[in-house]
């Protein structure tokens, strides 16, 4: 009898054992979960403040502006569910819905985007655009931007990418001009000329800039043809001059 209630108590220690480690452990996977979606949430919302702050460079529109207030809200929404003893994120998920609130009365947008003189600024103002399109993309796929909504303001980015690409192009072409690289010149103004060739369709900045740059190529070919006329003719005459040496009478001494 004293074996057999061993036997149950060994037996009971050891499935006590196995279900205290089972919870233990579906417990920490759920503290790992937690924590993961912290980070993501936390990611997206870091992601999402950094394209607000290049604003300044990138005109938005109120749609835009309200599009990247509800993307914070939403995270922010979701770490509180998953922290709801954390008195940040509820003064943050404050914030977030007062944001939203305000949105309507900020718009910075306009028909033309200005290009930087550093280059490496119009690197990120155009990674900044890229990025911006791709989370109206990923909004309007998750259905939390309205379709016509999302159409517009594709467009508009699309437009701006465009805008950043070409006028980069010329600007580049212009300084190699300038500086009498003519072939590099020509390079950066047909790379622009492609880009716009490649377009299904036009506008009044799109015809003004291709008109420019096919005048610009066309005066390119005028100077690159007079100095290939003039390389030819110098060299004509250095052979001229080497031959007429050749062929000079000899002095006598």
């Amino acid at each position: 009898m004293v074996v057999y209630i061993i036997i149950t108590l060994i037996v009971a220690l050891i499935v006590i054992g196995v279900w205290v480690n089972a919870v233990q452990q579906h417990k920490e996977k759920q503290n790992a979960e937690r924590r993961q979606e912290l980070t993501k949430q936390k990611k997206i919302i870091e992601e999402t403040e950094e394209v607000l702050m290049n604003s300044a460079n990138i005109p938005m529109s109120k749609a835009l502006f309200s599009v990247l207030y509800r993307r914070i809200y939403s995270a922010l929404a979701v770490m509180a569910e998953l922290s709801p003893n954390s008195k940040e994120i509820r003064n943050r998920l404050t914030e977030a819905k007062e944001r939203i609130e305000n949105s309507s009365s900020q718009d910075s947008s306009a028909e033309r985007i200005a290009l930087p003189d550093n280059e490496k600024q119009v690197i990120a103002l155009l990674q900044g655009v890229k990025k911006l399109r791709s989370i109206v993309r990923s909004e309007h796929s998750k259905g939390k931007i309205d379709t016509q909504v999302f159409l517009n303001e594709d467009k508009r980015l699309e437009k701006m990418q465009l805008q950043v690409n070409i006028d980069s192009q010329l600007k580049r072409g212009k300084a190699a001009r300038s500086a009498n690289m003519l072939g590099s010149a020509r390079q950066y103004f047909e790379k622009a000329l492609a880009v716009i060739n490649s377009l299904n369709f036009s506008d009044e900045y799109v015809a003004s800039r291709k008109q420019e740059i096919e005048d610009m190529l066309e005066e390119i070919m005028t100077e690159l043809k007079a100095t290939n006329a003039s390389d030819a003719k110098k060299k004509l005459d250095n052979e001229k001059d080497d031959l007429d040496e050749l062929f000079a009478p000899k002095k006598k001494w």
